[in-house]
């Protein structure tokens, strides 16, 4: 169900707050979007990230740093739905990359669930994916 005018712009807002805090490697902004919860989960894109909980969480985004010179994403028109405290969305997004001198950018999807509480929308499910090396019209990669 689509939402309400007022919570897609609150919940669009609180992603911009995310996505600006990981560009400028703020990690205690960072970690202020996510519910502090032990069970909230954040799949990146390689095989080894899947973090549970703020440490973890913490973690990972230390590690993108530490590999990159810079790096963001952008996520392209989300749409976002919601029930009550409850929020989703999903969005196609632009992940670019500075490392060792070279710029790079490539497509990703999003999704995500959050909660709101106290007033603020907090991630409490993030996964962050790269379409699959396959061709059009293909439902596996060859």
């Amino acid at each position: 169900m689509k939402t309400d005018g007022q919570t897609y712009s609150d919940l669009k807002a609180a992603l911009d707050e995310w996505a600006d805090s990981y560009i400028r490697r703020d990690i205690r902004r960072l970690l202020s979007c996510i519910a502090p919860d032990d069970d909230v989960v954040m799949y990146g894109t390689g095989a080894d990230e899947k973090r549970m909980g703020l440490n973890a969480i913490r973690t990972q985004a230390e590690r993108d740093w530490a590999q990159t010179d810079a790096s963001a994403f952008v996520l392209k028109a989300p749409a976002i739905s919601s029930s009550g405290t409850v929020a989703w969305a999903s969005a196609d997004l632009s992940f670019a990359v500075e490392a060792g001198g070279q710029k790079t950018a490539f497509p990703g999807r999003f999704t995500g669930v959050f909660e709101k509480r106290a007033g603020k929308w907090l991630v409490v499910q993030a996964h962050f994916s790269l379409p699959a090396a396959q061709g059009e019209d293909e439902s596996v990669p060859g």
